[in-house]
C-alpha cells in the first residue's frame, strides 16, 4: 500500500495590515512523524485539518497559526490520476491582509477577487513578485496569482507535451485556475504573456468571470515586429543561448559574452537570473539553466505567428481589453496596429465590451521594472471599487 501524502498551506493571522504570500507550488511529500507543541485535529469532508497552537513573540503575529492539509490516499482510485495544481504549473499566491481563503478550504467560502499575472519569454513569476506585493498592500481584499509558464522557472521541470504554443500555454493557465477553483476578474500579461491572456479569452470565455479585464502589456494581437537595430531581439537572444554551453562556469562570463554579442547589460544581467548552481553543495560546480530553451524557442515562434485580432475585434460581452504601449518599446508598434486597436475601441463600446489603449511614459519593454509607479497608476483602476 502506498503511503498517504499531504498538500498543505500555512495560514497566518496578522494583527495589523500586511500582505501575505502563500507559496503553493509544493509537491506532495510522505507523511512523517513530528513533534509539535500543541495540536488539535479534525476530519471534515475528506480533509484533515491540523491546528498548531503556539506562542509567538512577534507583535505582528497573533498567537495562533493554522496548518490545513488535504489527505490524498494512494490506495483509492488506482486507475485515476490525482492531479494537484502544483503538477500543472508552479505558482505563488500573494494575498492581501484581508483575504482568508484557500482552495483546499470549505468550497462554500467564496473566492476573493483574483488577478492573474503572466510573465514574458525567458521570464518567471518572480518578475512580478515585488509589484504583486505592492498591489496586495494597496488592495487588501484582492489576491494575485503569479505563475511560471511552461518551460519557464520551476514549471520547466513539469513535463509538458508539445506543441509549445501560445494556445497550449493559455490552456495550462486555465487548467490551473480550474483546479484552484479560481475565477479571475483581472488578467495581466506582459509581452508573450499578453498574447497568452488573449488566448485564454478565446479558448474559455465561459470560465472567465464577467466582467473581466485583460491587460496586454507592450504586445500587439498580431504580427510581432522586432525593434530597431541596436535593440535587444528575443529571437536572437534565444538563438545565442541555445548555442552556449548548457553549463556555465560563471555568471560574469555569460554577462560578458552577451554584451560582446551586442545585447545590453540590463538584459544580460536579467538573463543570468535564470541560472541555478549545478550542485548546490559545491560552489565551484558552475551553473545550469532552469528553463527549457528548446521549448521556449518554439513558444517564441508561436508568439510571432499567432494572430488574435479576431478575439479583440469580437469580444465576448463584458470582457474589457486594455493595451499598454511602452514609450520606448522594444517592439515596433505599426501605425496600422494602433489604428486597428482604436477602431476596435469604438466597435466594442457599442457591443457592451471594451478596448482601450494606454501609453506608459518613460519606460522600455520591461514596463514593471522601468516605470513601476506609472504602471501601478494605470492598472489601479482595475482593482478599485471591489
Amino acid at each position: 500500500m502506498s503511503s498517504p501524502a499531504f498538500n498543505f498551506s500555512l495560514c497566518r493571522h496578522y494583527t495589523e495590515a500586511s500582505s501575505v504570500e502563500i507559496r503553493s507550488h509544493f509537491t506532495p511529500f510522505p507523511l512523517i512523524n513530528c513533534k509539535l507543541p500543541s495540536i488539535s485535529t479534525r476530519f471534515q469532508s475528506g480533509t484533515l485539518c491540523i491546528q498548531l497552537l503556539a506562542k509567538g513573540k512577534s507583535r505582528r503575529l497573533s498567537t495562533r497559526s493554522s496548518i490545513q492539509m488535504t489527505l490524498v490516499d494512494g490506495s483509492i482510485g488506482r486507475q485515476n490520476v490525482i492531479i494537484t495544481p502544483s503538477e500543472i504549473l508552479a505558482y505563488d499566491l500573494v494575498q492581501g491582509p484581508l483575504v482568508r481563503w484557500s482552495y483546499i478550504a470549505d468550497k462554500s467560502v467564496p473566492c476573493p477577487p483574483t488577478a492573474v499575472l503572466l510573465h514574458g519569454i525567458l521570464g518567471s513569476r518572480k518578475n512580478w513578485g515585488t509589484f504583486a506585493r505592492r498591489l496586495a498592500k494597496e488592495f487588501p481584499n484582492w489576491q494575485f496569482l503569479l505563475v511560471d509558464l511552461r518551460c519557464h522557472g520551476d514549471s520547466a521541470s513539469i513535463r509538458k507535451t508539445g506543441p509549445h504554443t501560445v494556445a497550449s500555454t493559455a490552456l495550462d493557465v486555465l487548467k490551473l485556475l480550474g483546479h484552484l477553483r479560481v475565477t479571475p476578474r483581472v488578467i495581466i500579461g506582459h509581452s508573450f504573456g499578453g498574447k497568452v491572456a488573449l488566448s485564454m479569452v478565446e479558448q474559455a470565455a465561459k470560465p472567465l468571470a464577467r466582467p473581466v479585464r485583460v491587460w496586454v502589456l507592450d504586445a500587439t494581437p498580431g504580427k510581432v515586429r522586432a525593434g530597431r537595430d541596436g535593440d535587444d531581439h528575443p529571437a536572437e537572444l534565444i538563438k545565442f543561448l541555445k548555442a552556449f554551453p548548457n553549463e556555465v562556469v560563471s555568471k560574469r562570463e555569460l554577462v560578458s559574452a552577451l554584451v560582446r554579442e551586442g545585447f545590453s547589460n540590463d538584459v544580460a544581467q536579467w538573463v543570468v537570473t535564470n541560472l541555478r548552481p549545478t550542485n548546490p553543495s559545491n560552489s565551484s560546480s558552475g551553473f545550469s539553466w532552469i528553463f527549457n530553451l528548446d521549448g521556449i524557442a518554439e513558444m517564441y515562434q508561436s508568439y510571432e505567428d499567432t494572430n488574435l485580432w479576431d478575439v479583440v475585434e469580437d469580444l465576448p460581452r463584458g470582457v474589457y481589453v486594455n493595451f499598454l504601449k511602452a514609450e520606448r518599446s522594444l517592439h515596433r508598434w505599426a501605425l496600422g496596429d494602433l489604428q486597428r486597436i482604436h477602431a476596435a475601441e469604438e466597435q466594442a463600446s457599442q457591443e457592451g465590451g471594451g478596448v482601450e489603449m494606454h501609453v506608459l511614459e518613460d519606460a522600455g519593454h520591461w514596463v514593471h521594472a522601468d516605470n513601476p509607479d506609472g504602471l501601478f497608476r494605470i492598472l489601479s483602476f482595475s482593482f478599485e471599487g471591489v
